[in-house]
């Protein structure tokens, strides 16, 4: 071909773009969960913790009891991201599970499931989160104030306003973020530190 020359215009296809079956769509994806919960259970601890992991997003029900199972893998990495993955999943099988998984001595698990327990929404673990934003860990602390937030439950404005007067910043501006999100003014208390 020469370099002024045009090239001639493709072939048109013979009909209409393929369409992947939904019906084979759905069967892959219930492959890929029974695969995610088999691996659950295997020995090498990277395969659980990424299952884990990836259940959450699958959001299929199938997962649920096998996630609460991980829970009480020997392993927090695989138990604090099971704890979000039933979050992600928001059965309402996961809350008993996940309101004893926040009781733990482990914070990565406690964040966890606080994490979890935010996105179930369920005004049941109102109570629980109370308690974390108490926790001696930060990050548990922050993520309570979040999950509250979630919930929506109005009678926690006095426990997030109380948290506005938190030695950290995080924790502060989850405790406003929360009290916002709830068409509450934020009001800090008398002597706490100003907002960042």
């Amino acid at each position: 071909m020469q370099e002024n020359e045009v090239s001639p215009p493709l072939p048109e296809p013979a009909g209409p773009a393929s369409v992947e079956d939904p019906e084979v769509i759905e069967e892959r994806r219930k492959r890929r969960v029974r695969g995610l919960i088999a691996l659950l259970k295997d020995p090498n601890l990277n395969f659980r913790w990424q299952a884990a992991e990836m259940l959450g997003p699958e959001r299929d029900p199938e997962a649920v009891g096998p996630l609460i199972e991980a829970l009480k893998d020997p392993y927090v990495d695989v138990q604090w991201l099971a704890a979000k993955s039933l979050g992600q999943i928001g059965d309402k099988r996961a809350l008993e599970p996940l309101l004893e998984a926040s009781a733990s001595d482990n914070k990565w698990l406690r964040e966890g499931a606080a994490w979890g327990l935010g996105k179930l929404k369920d005004p049941r673990a109102v109570d629980r989160l109370i308690v974390l934003l108490k926790d001696m860990k930060t990050r548990v602390r922050k993520v309570a104030a979040w999950a509250l937030g979630a919930i929506g439950d109005r009678r926690v404005v006095p426990n997030l306003t109380e948290s506005l007067g938190d030695p950290d910043a995080t924790v502060r501006e989850a405790a406003r973020n929360a009290l916002l999100s709830m068409g509450a003014e934020p009001q800090e208390p008398a002597g706490s530190p100003s907002p960042s």
